[in-house]
């Protein structure tokens, strides 16, 4: 007989544990408790309130997103198959300063939770305006997000005065802090571009003082180097140790234009980085060295950016492309393997936001993030390799279940924290007003 009771328990289906061991276990048995996981074994009858059966499952860690834009997804598809600059000075901006409110954001950051919770990912970091209300959509979804309040010295959205900027970011941290490890805070510099030096040394400063992450886009496009170099005398990444804002709580998002000596001073240092390789392909912005970046010890997470420039949200497809495009750049099939990328998905998108002891991999005492894919799928079958299989096969509509924190918020296919029709509708609605005012 069961000898212990569990709020939720998983039975059945193959665990991949993403542990330290890359554990892979048969005919699982996942015990819940609460929000964490408190049984990890196989071939065990469990007693719980509720039994999900996952056979003809592989079971995973929820996915972690360490890069996006949520609100984005109101622009899907808007102004595609442009140059970087171009893309973002005269189609981005414009829209955003014109279209970007406090509802717009929350409805599509709501139609952004629902694409991640069906694809699979449970875990995202996210850096916009009126961050607020990209948190309140998640706290309504049960999503785990890192919501980080975004910087910049051009007049923003939601607050067009530096000095009001930076009383907000600190009104923001105070706010959202105590909801740890569910949405966690965090400051996002936009650029080095965008970005005063004032304004990347006191917006370091103040992450510093909470004790949260620090992120910024940098060397996303090759002309950054001489822009950067020709206003500050220095190229990026020094500019931005000589001010000081480089250390083991700072995320460099991109880093397509990254040289070796850039990339050892990142691991000295500790920042992380998070890779975009769609992104950056389709703006045909560069390709980043992640695998010198692992090699030296840095540590690398996926991120899909925003929807205007990806245009969806699927670390499926991520995975796949970031295996792939490193072996065709470095004509070396062996590099970026299936297990180096699924790391970087989940236990090293994990790390990079500072949260691998809490989620990441399926382990006891960690918070119960855990998604499970249909496996009688004609393009999953048969099974040899569960890495190759999740990495180069699989697609994010074979998640079937979806677990954060320990509650369900997706089964079969169906949402459990939100009505989508009626978030569609209403991003369908401000969609109409853009396409009205742009024609």
């Amino acid at each position: 007989m069961p000898s212990r009771h569990f709020d939720l328990a998983i039975t059945g289906g193959t665990l991949v544990t993403m542990s330290s061991e890359m554990d892979i276990m048969e005919n699982a048995s996942i015990g819940i408790t609460g929000s964490r996981i408190s049984l990890v074994d196989t071939n065990r009858a469990l007693s719980a309130d509720r039994i999900i059966d996952a056979r003809d499952g592989l079971i995973l860690p929820g996915l972690v997103n360490t890069h996006t834009h949520l609100p984005m997804v109101c622009f899907r598809g808007l102004a595609d198959d442009l140059p970087l600059m171009d893309w973002l000075q005269h189609h981005i901006f414009p829209v955003e300063a014109r279209f970007v409110n406090k509802q717009t954001v929350y409805d599509g950051a709501m139609l952004a939770i629902a694409e991640m919770i069906l694809s699979g990912t449970t875990t995202c970091c996210d850096g916009y305006f009126f961050e607020n209300q990209i948190a309140e959509a998640a706290l309504a979804c049960s999503m785990r997000a890192v919501v980080a309040q975004g910087f910049a010295d051009f007049a923003a959205p939601d607050y067009p005065q530096y000095e009001k900027m930076m009383a907000a970011g600190g009104r923001f941290v105070e706010r959202w802090l105590p909801h740890a490890p569910m949405i966690t805070p965090a400051f996002f510099c936009h650029s080095p571009y965008t970005c005063s030096p004032r304004t990347l040394i006191n917006v370091k400063a103040a992450a510093r003082d909470a004790g949260i992450l620090y992120l910024t886009h940098l060397l996303e496009n090759r002309d950054e180097i001489d822009t950067i170099e020709k206003r500050y005398g220095r190229k990026p990444v020094q500019h931005l140790r000589h001010l000081d804002v480089l250390d083991d709580r700072t995320v460099a998002v991109h880093c397509n234009w990254m040289n070796p000596e850039d990339i050892v001073l990142f691991a000295d240092l500790g920042v992380s980085v998070s890779h975009n390789p769609t992104s950056s392909m389709k703006l045909a912005a560069g390709v980043a060295p992640v695998p010198l970046m692992l090699e030296k010890g840095v540590a690398v997470g996926l991120g899909t950016d925003g929807c205007a420039s990806n245009n969806n949200l699927d670390m499926f497809q991520e995975m796949d492309i970031s295996a792939k495009v490193h072996k065709g750049t470095l004509l070396d099939p062996t590099v970026m393997n299936a297990e180096t990328v699924l790391r970087m998905a989940t236990i090293e998108g994990a790390r990079v936001l500072g949260l691998d002891r809490q989620i990441g991999s399926v382990e006891v005492g960690k918070q119960a993030d855990i998604i499970i894919l249909d496996l009688n799928r004609p393009h999953l079958t048969p099974l040899y390799n569960p890495y190759s299989q999740v990495v180069y096969a699989a697609r994010g509509g074979d998640v079937k279940t979806s677990i954060i924190g320990g509650k369900p918020v997706m089964e079969n296919r169906q949402l459990l924290t939100m009505d989508l029709p009626a978030v569609m509708e209403r991003v369908r609605t401000i969609a109409a007003h853009i396409q009205k005012e742009r024609s």
